[in-house]
């Protein structure tokens, strides 16, 4: 999603942080950026709005690092995962060296001992899960009397997964006088609810209608019956040669699909919430780097994820949550690129493809392998009201 018309001079940044960007090869802005910096530049409150893969990280970390820089107190980025926040962490990192700003990661599952040192360290930059946070809160290790800085990155995430009363209490201990920055994928009403609150006048920047699916990604559905689901992905397996991100809905059924693959001679990893964060990261590392080609994720790994490249993102169950197609499909077609996304639905999951399609307003077309027979959804079912039956008119309902 980058302009050629656009470029990182005239935004008021830095030149000192203009060439760290250049020298990680960033040359022109995404919309996102090219609209968010010279806002948080100023100090303003601002909530940006963008599909993922757009440079969302760059929009807050560029401002903030800068500010620091100039000025005392430290920076809070809140993120709703550990694999976000240690993505997070990498990319402010990769800006900031050159301005000597330390950053911590503050998440679970990672030794507390191992963050409590990093926090000696006094660094300048917080990331953190708002449950690790709390944590360190009440043990009175971590204090945020002192963040002029606050980052809501994926704040609708957060809310979907249940952190509201954390986040509040969050947002009570930080400073009143601060600068906030939120940034999503969508604009729930629980987000409006959440800036009206805690926020001073936001400027409001979206480079995409709330739920758009990345611009340069191509959808693909197969109605397909549960019991043969298996037998079309290992089909479509054989079409595609680069990596594959597979999402399932449970952490067991991804368990089940990653040992079933590894059985076929498929390098595969999993990552869901029975995966200690060690492993986690062997996983995600193992993905990047090519030693694993297939990596099966439930919905902890819809948002967090930066692959380079990614081919195809593959939905072997269709989200719980509507909105997670998005997020799930947003992994693959990064930063301008094309992707592909490809959608198992079982007959009676008709409703839930309407929903999606209604969400990223494309009807997704539906496609069929010749080696596996296709299903059909299911036809409404017809049912007479007691009234009918007593009337005798024959009146019927569909449902």
């Amino acid at each position: 999603m980058s302009d050629t018309n656009l470029n990182f001079y005239g935004l008021g940044i830095a030149p000192q942080l203009l060439d760290a960007l250049a020298q990680l090869k960033f040359k022109n802005p995404t919309p996102i950026q090219h609209k968010a910096i010279p806002i948080a530049l100023e100090g303003k409150d601002l909530i940006g709005i963008a599909q993922t893969g757009t440079g969302k990280t760059i929009a807050f970390a560029v401002p903030m690092i800068q500010r620091l820089a100039n000025t005392k107190g430290r920076g809070l980025v809140l993120v709703p995962t550990r694999e976000l926040a240690l993505q997070v962490q990498e990319s402010i990192d990769k800006v900031a060296a050159s301005f000597n700003i330390r950053t911590v990661s503050l998440i679970g599952g990672d030794p507390i001992h191992k963050q409590l040192k990093a926090l000696a360290r006094h660094p300048r930059i917080l990331i953190a899960t708002p449950g690790r946070l709390i944590d360190l809160m009440e043990q009175k290790k971590v204090r945020l009397d002192d963040i002029s800085i606050l980052i809501l990155d994926e704040a609708d995430r957060m809310l979907d997964m249940g952190f509201s009363m954390q986040l509040n209490r969050i947002l009570r201990a930080v400073p009143r006088q601060r600068q906030t920055a939120l940034f999503s994928a969508t604009m729930p009403s629980s987000i409006m609810k959440l800036a009206s609150t805690h926020m001073n006048f936001p400027l409001q920047v979206e480079v995409a209608p709330s739920g758009t699916a990345a611009e340069k990604v191509t959808h693909e559905l197969f109605i397909v019956d549960r019991e043969r689901k298996l037998d079309l992905l290992e089909k479509l397996l054989g079409q595609y040669r680069g990596a594959i991100l597979l999402f399932c809905r449970t952490k067991k059924g991804t368990a089940r699909i990653a040992r079933a693959l590894r059985r076929k001679n498929y390098s595969s990893a999993e990552i869901h919430s029975d995966c200690s964060l060690s492993e986690r990261k062997k996983a995600l590392e193992g993905f990047k780097s090519g030693r694993h080609r297939i990596l099966v994720a439930t919905d902890i790994a819809a948002r967090g994820i930066d692959v380079t490249g990614l081919e195809l993102v593959i939905n072997y169950d269709l989200p719980d949550d509507t909105e997670n197609y998005v997020h799930r499909i947003g992994r693959t077609g990064r930063a301008g690129c094309a992707g592909h996304a490809i959608s198992f639905a079982a007959p009676d999951e008709k409703s839930g493809v309407l929903s999606i399609e209604k969400l990223i307003k494309t009807v997704i077309p539906v496609s069929s392998h010749p080696e596996v027979p296709s299903a059909q959804f299911n036809k409404p079912k017809t049912v007479f009201t007691s009234r009918s039956f007593r009337s005798g008119r024959g009146v019927k309902r569909r449902r």
